[in-house]
């Protein structure tokens, strides 16, 4: 590598090390905007859960083809989790930002006039991407305009703001179905709502810097300096006051640097593992719990809606403890607790509807949220936080595919899993995914609470 790129690249890292333990007083309000977006994802994914009887009952889809409807969002975020990433590290934080926002509120609106569950399949499935592209960003701008410690916190809280998500899709939802609206209208006016938070939400973010960390990483130094001096009240000194060329990271480096760190390959792995498994306990049975409840008999659709709202407060109260004991307990046990928890109940409900006990199966299905949202809070935290800032975008949305990927397999083939072997056996297969988890979070992941990267130079 060239000298000068190299002196540049030495004090670029100075620069990031330095900035990573400064605190910001817009820091805070950054991460809350970035995790406010999550409650557009949990609208769109969780209103559609709710929504499936009505779908089911005017067009009478195969059970394919209902998954698929319901799954589509997933199998978008795919692509646009990978895509997203990777433009973030390229573009920048900021562009991919408001960029998803203009694409979900044009997208948003196109599935309210979706003529046929096909079509509306499709649009899900296009929708998919600017929602995995904004959670991919949106993770950057967390590690990197908050300080280790704070940064974890925050990014822990994504599952509180799903939580909220679906306790406010449910309300809306019950409320027009307590109206007596037509149910041809009731899920068109339910997903074409999601379009209003998102355009508040961009409105909101027409004025959010670039993140100085990004910039020091393309050698935009006079950038850099002017944004953390404005942010930090800190001018970078170390930092030449001009513009500079830096080394450009090839993709392959991204696993390279992962896997030569003890301590980033197994949170990484972690992570990943992780993700499969909380994804895949939360799409078997949490996503289809309004359903299953009516199928089984607990509770009739507008008692389901009440029931499930009532369920999903308790998560979101899980998901706001759980970030707030992390300090205490750290990210390991708050995985481990989580797992426990999940499998623990899975098996509950799996005996309750075994025995036709009925009246356990909420209690347990609360239960098993209240686990999820703790073993689901930290794998979009931990791959984010450990991974080197030029190519934190691309390692933030590699993790998120963990995560999309089996929720789409889970919701789109779950109704079929589901007919195929019975309610009760489906329940007690889902059991096995907390137990992956919980042995992942005891034999790999290290404790990583506070980390901070020390970047080896190229």
């Amino acid at each position: 590598m060239d000298t000068a790129i190299v002196r540049n690249e030495a004090l670029g890292q100075e620069a990031v090390e330095h900035l990573q333990k400064k605190y910001s007083p817009s820091g805070k309000k950054i991460g809350w905007m970035m995790i406010s977006s999550i409650f557009i994802e949990a609208w769109d994914l969780y209103s559609i859960s709710f929504l499936l009887v009505f779908l089911s009952a005017e067009y009478h889809p195969s059970p394919l083809l209902l998954g698929l409807t319901a799954a589509g969002t997933q199998g978008g975020a795919i692509i646009g989790a990978l895509t997203g990433g990777w433009l973030s590290d390229r573009l920048g934080r900021r562009a991919i930002f408001l960029g998803t926002m203009v694409m979900f509120i044009v997208l948003g609106v196109a599935q309210a006039f979706a003529p046929n569950m096909v079509v509306l399949a499709v649009v899900r499935f296009f929708l998919g991407v600017p929602l995995g592209s904004d959670l991919a960003a949106g993770y950057t701008y967390i590690m990197e305009s908050m300080q280790p410690g704070k940064r974890e916190v925050m990014g822990n809280r994504w599952q509180a703001m799903f939580g909220i998500g679906e306790v406010v899709s449910i309300g809306v939802i019950t409320l027009l179905f307590a109206t007596g609206i037509n149910p041809d209208i009731l899920w068109r006016v339910s997903l074409g709502l999601g379009a209003i938070p998102a355009l508040v939400l961009l409105l909101l973010r027409l004025d959010l810097p670039e993140t100085a960390i990004w910039l020091i990483q393309k050698g935009r130094f006079r950038e850099a300096k002017a944004l953390a001096g404005k942010m930090y009240d800190d001018r970078l000194e170390m930092l030449p006051d001009e513009d500079v060329e830096m080394h450009r990271p090839r993709l392959r480096e991204f696993l390279t640097d992962i896997w030569q760190d003890d301590t980033k390959r197994r949170a990484s792995v972690f992570s990943w593992i992780a993700s499969w498994c909380q994804a895949l306990e939360f799409s078997t049975f949490a996503f289809y719990i309004p359903v299953l409840f009516v199928l089984t008999g607990v509770s009739g659709i507008f008692a389901t809606n009440l029931l499930s709202m009532g369920i999903y407060l308790v998560a979101v109260v899980s998901g706001l403890v759980g970030p707030q004991i992390t300090p205490r307990i750290g990210q390991r046990k708050l995985s481990i607790w989580g797992f426990a928890i999940v499998l623990a109940s899975l098996l509950a409900v799996a005996a309750a509807l075994a025995t036709h006990v009925l009246w356990l199966v909420p209690i347990a299905a609360a239960a098993m949220l209240w686990g999820h949202y703790w073993d689901a809070e930290n794998v979009m935290t931990i791959p984010s936080m450990v991974a080197a800032p030029r190519q934190r975008g691309l390692a933030t949305g590699f993790a998120y595919i963990q995560n999309k990927l089996p929720a789409f397999l889970g919701i789109f083939l779950f109704p079929s899993f589901f007919a195929a072997i019975g309610k009760t056996q489906a329940t007690l297969f889902t059991g096995v995914f907390p137990l992956v988890g919980l042995l992942a979070a005891v034999f790999i992941l290290p404790e990583v609470y506070g980390y901070m990267e020390k970047r080896r130079l190229p």
